[in-house]
């Protein structure tokens, strides 16, 4: 079985209604280095590293890539949920309301791009994919929606969120290729998604 290490990125300097790609804040800086001395903790031999391509997640993968010399594989399929509108203040409010509910009966809107519905179900069917392909024993970089996208495959789940994974924590995945299972959950904090 292949154990896939999975990091939400640290604090981003501005939220979703403010910023399509932020990078770390300050804060996020230092959380980005205690990631990597937690995972070191856990295990000290270089792995693969793999983030998704968003500022925040990149940013988060340097101290460790730095400690193990191991340049970091960006995998598009573990960037962040797609949101259905452009206008960051709205999508917001589409993504709060969304994480309230089920994946199997997610509100679109009206003024959604075209085919939305199916832009979902592919994008979380990709992080299936990306994390079913990782054939040894990897650290990913993501996201607060892969995370529990992730989790909910992992354990059934319709529920869009099934906790809260704090900024910089490690939830851990096991795979054989065809299945994934939830090992371990990160740690968990009132977070806004950042």
């Amino acid at each position: 079985m292949t154990l896939i290490y999975m990091i939400r990125h640290g604090e981003a300097s501005a939220g979703w209604d403010t910023h399509p790609d932020p990078g770390l804040s300050d804060l996020g800086r230092e959380q980005a280095v205690q990631a990597r001395d937690n995972l070191l903790a856990l295990r000290s031999d270089p792995m693969p590293i793999v983030t998704s391509p968003l500022k925040r997640c990149v940013e988060t993968t340097v101290p460790l890539a730095e400690r193990w010399g191991v340049a970091p594989i960006i995998e598009p399929r573990i960037i962040e949920v797609p949101s259905p509108l452009a206008d960051l203040k709205a999508r917001t409010i589409w993504l709060r309301g969304m994480m309230q509910g089920r994946w199997s009966n997610v509100e679109i809107p009206t003024d959604a791009t075209p085919g939305f519905a199916q832009t979902l179900i592919n994008w979380r069917q990709g992080v299936l994919e990306a994390m079913l392909a990782v054939q040894q024993d990897s650290v990913m970089f993501g996201h607060f929606i892969v995370i529990n996208a992730a989790a909910g495959l992992a354990t059934g789940s319709d529920n869009v969120v099934l906790f809260k994974p704090d900024n910089a924590s490690i939830t851990i995945f096991e795979t054989d290729g065809k299945r994934l299972k939830l090992v371990e959950q990160g740690g968990e904090a009132e977070t806004k998604v950042n």
